[in-house]
C-alpha cells in the first residue's frame, strides 16, 4: 500500500481515506435517520464508546481493550434490539432505492397500471368528504397507497373493499360510528379497510398541538410509501403526511394537488412523446376537476 503520510505510529494511505469517507457518510445518514428521536442519544453513546475502544486498541492497552472488546461483541446484539425500529427504516430506505426494487424492474407495467387507475380513480368524493369533515370538526385519518395493499395494517381493522363515496366516508368517520376510531386505507381507488391501527411516530420535534392522530399519520408515512390525510377533530384543519414530513392547514385545492402528485406522478413524469390521446383526455378531466374544487 502506498502511504500518504505518517502520524506518529499511524500510517495513512489513500485506501484509509476512502474507508473513513464511506464510514463518515454512513454514520451521517444513520444520524439523519434517527435525528429527533430518543435513539440518537443512545447512538451517540455507543459511537463514543466504540471510538474509545479503537483508541485504546491502537495504544495497545491490552486489559482495557479486552474489556471493551467483550462489551462491543455483546453490544452488537444489544444494538439490534435497541435500534430495531431505526434498522427497519434504514432497510426500507435501501429497499426503495435499490436497482432490484420492483418499482424499477416493472416500471413500464406500473405506468400502465397507474394510467388505468387514473381513469377510474375520482378524487372528488374524497375532497368533498374532507371539506364536510373539516367544517364540522370531525376527526378523520385516511391512508392512500398506490403500490401496496397494506394487508398487515388492513387486517388490524375491518375489511370493506368498497367503492369510494362521500357518504361512505362520512358514515365511517361519524362520531357515533363504531369504525370512526382508526384509519381508512384506500388502495387503487377502493376503500380496503377501516378502523385500522397505524404505527405512531417517535419524533420529538413534532408540534405540541399534534395529537395521536397526527403522530400515527407521520409514523405511517415513515414506515411505508404512503400519503396520509388527517382532519383535526379540535380545529378542523386538514393536513397530509409523506415520508415523515407533515404539511398542515391545507386548503381542499392543495389537498387535491398533493393527492394527484402522489397517486399519478408517474404519468406526470412520462416523456411528452409517450402521451397518447387518452392521456390528454385524462389530463383534461383532471384539470376540469381541479377547477371545480
Amino acid at each position: 500500500m502506498i502511504l500518504a503520510f505518517n502520524i506518529g505510529f499511524l500510517n495513512f494511505g489513500w485506501v484509509d481515506f476512502i474507508d473513513i469517507a464511506f464510514v463518515t457518510i454512513l454514520l451521517y445518514q444513520l444520524y439523519k435517520l434517527m435525528k429527533g428521536s430518543v435513539a440518537v442519544k443512545i447512538f451517540l453513546g455507543v459511537l463514543s464508546l466504540y471510538l474509545i475502544y479503537l483508541i485504546v486498541k491502537a495504544l495497545q492497552m491490552e486489559l482495557l481493550s479486552e474489556i471493551l472488546g467483550q462489551f462491543m461483541g455483546v453490544g452488537v446484539i444489544a444494538a439490534i434490539i435497541l435500534f430495531q425500529p431505526e434498522i427497519r427504516k434504514f432497510l426500507l430506505i435501501i429497499g426503495k432505492s435499490t436497482v432490484f426494487d420492483r418499482e424499477n424492474l416493472l416500471r413500464n407495467f406500473k405506468v400502465w397500471k397507474s394510467r388505468e387507475q387514473k381513469k377510474t380513480f375520482n378524487l372528488t368524493p374524497i375532497i368533498e368528504a374532507v371539506k364536510t369533515l373539516s367544517s364540522t370538526q370531525t376527526g378523520a385519518l385516511v391512508v392512500f397507497s398506490k403500490e401496496s395493499p397494506l394487508r398487515f395494517y388492513a387486517e388490524s381493522g375491518d375489511y370493506i373493499d368498497g367503492e369510494i363515496s362521500k357518504r361512505l366516508l362520512m358514515a365511517i368517520f361519524n362520531k357515533y360510528s363504531p369504525m370512526h376510531d382508526g384509519a381508512v386505507i384506500i388502495h387503487r381507488g377502493r376503500i380496503k379497510a377501516a378502523r385500522c391501527i397505524l404505527p405512531v411516530s417517535e419524533q420529538e420535534n413534532l408540534p405540541a398541538q399534534f395529537g395521536l392522530r397526527h403522530r400515527a399519520a407521520v409514523g405511517m408515512s415513515e414506515a411505508t410509501d404512503t400519503l396520509t390525510l388527517i382532519v383535526s377533530e379540535e380545529t378542523g384543519e386538514i393536513s397530509t403526511a409523506r415520508n415523515g414530513v407533515i404539511a398542515h392547514n391545507l386548503s381542499p385545492m392543495k389537498v387535491r394537488k398533493k393527492l394527484n402528485k402522489y397517486l399519478f406522478e408517474e404519468i406526470n413524469e412520462a416523456p411528452p412523446e409517450e402521451e397518447t390521446a387518452s392521456n390528454k383526455e385524462v389530463s383534461k378531466d383532471l384539470t376540469e376537476a381541479q377547477s371545480g374544487v
